[in-house]
């Protein structure tokens, strides 16, 4: 069975109604990245932080998948798919896909300080400052901020390397070391890139630019794929 793997960004969630990070308008503008997204901000004001991930995760349950994230899920009728998404939403398995990688951690899912094996599905938006892991030490949420190691980037690298087909969907490609995974695909396999700011990237040849949003592009490429 063919492999394709799916590399998605903040993006394909945008066209759901989340809102993205780094895009104009986005969250950084409003908020200090030292103040919300990193392990000082959260020792010295847990209250902060927990607050403002209390809002991204309401939000984040009240989007809905969009036409891309279901048309991704439909490709498992054919195609072996893993999605190596940046995004800590879950509109990809909401959608139906099965293999979903999060490199920057699950916004609906908290962890213990001390024990991060220990992690946990919150029922609902809101983690309470108060919540405690099942040994006793504080809760934290289970996302990768600023500072903190990327896990799964061996395994991801994994993935894009043995892949026969390769989908780049709503990113940047400008946050490392996330952007540096496309570089290990093969020469030889297609790929596509599909965003409104679709551009050549370098040292990947023959990268087909699809300069659409994710909801009206990715339908259409899906149906070819199951078609062929």
């Amino acid at each position: 069975m063919q492999r394709i793997v799916v590399f998605t960004g903040a993006g394909i969630s945008a066209e759901s109604g989340i809102r993205t990070f780094r895009d104009s308008g986005g969250l950084w503008e409003q908020y200090d990245i030292r103040e919300v997204a990193t392990p000082e901000a959260f020792e010295s004001n847990p209250e902060l932080v927990i607050s403002f991930y209390n809002s991204r995760r309401k939000q984040v349950l009240d989007a809905q998948p969009n036409e891309a994230h279901k048309a991704l899920a439909r490709l498992e009728d054919k195609f072996s798919v893993q999605v190596i998404t940046q995004n800590i939403d879950d509109l990809h398995e909401r959608a139906g896909s099965t293999h979903v990688m999060h490199l920057h951690g699950e916004i609906r899912k908290v962890r213990s300080t001390r024990f991060p094996e220990l992690v946990y599905l919150i029922n609902g938006w809101e983690q309470k400052k108060e919540d405690l892991c099942e040994k006793g030490f504080p809760l934290r949420p289970h996302i990768v901020w600023f500072g903190e190691m990327v896990p799964y980037m061996d395994l991801a690298i994994e993935h894009i390397s043995s892949a026969d087909l390769l989908m780049i969907i709503g990113t940047s490609l400008e946050v490392w070391p996330s952007a540096g995974l496309i570089h290990y695909a093969s020469d030889e396999i297609p790929k596509f890139y599909i965003d409104p700011k679709a551009h050549p990237v370098n040292k990947i040849p023959d990268l087909k630019l699809i300069s659409q949003p994710a909801g009206i592009a990715v339908p259409e490429l899906v149906d070819q794929l199951l078609q062929n």
